[in-house]
């Protein structure tokens, strides 16, 4: 799932790369096609929606930094959008002292249950 979901995003942002100057337009469709992707991986579709609002509201309030293409600027926004869903701190595994230690994996089909 990871992979498919990886796989898609590099895609799109690798075509954003070959873009030069980037319209409103433009962005929207990147926008749209980070949704279905998302969507795609099975992400819930509240979390889809609020971390695109997020990222749309970002990038209105964005100041244009001249080091940065309008791509990498986009492509930061993301990235800063995905750490704040996802979180900013680890949380460690704190096993039980004794055993036996009883560890529940959930997931769906083929999303690397056995192999994590």
């Amino acid at each position: 799932m990871f992979d498919s979901l990886s796989g898609r995003l590099d895609d799109i942002f690798t075509r954003l790369r070959s873009r030069g100057r980037l319209s409103e337009k433009q962005i929207e469709e990147v926008l749209r096609e980070i949704r279905l992707a998302l969507l795609e991986a099975d992400v819930s579709l509240k979390v889809v929606k609020t971390f695109i609002a997020d990222v749309r509201e970002r990038a209105a309030d964005a100041a244009i930094h001249k080091s940065l293409t309008p791509a990498q600027q986009v492509i930061k926004l993301v990235h800063a959008a995905l750490i704040d869903v996802l979180g900013r701190a680890t949380v460690g595994l704190e096993p039980a002292p004794r055993p036996p230690r009883v560890l529940l994996i959930a997931g769906l089909q083929g999303s690397g249950k056995t192999t994590a």
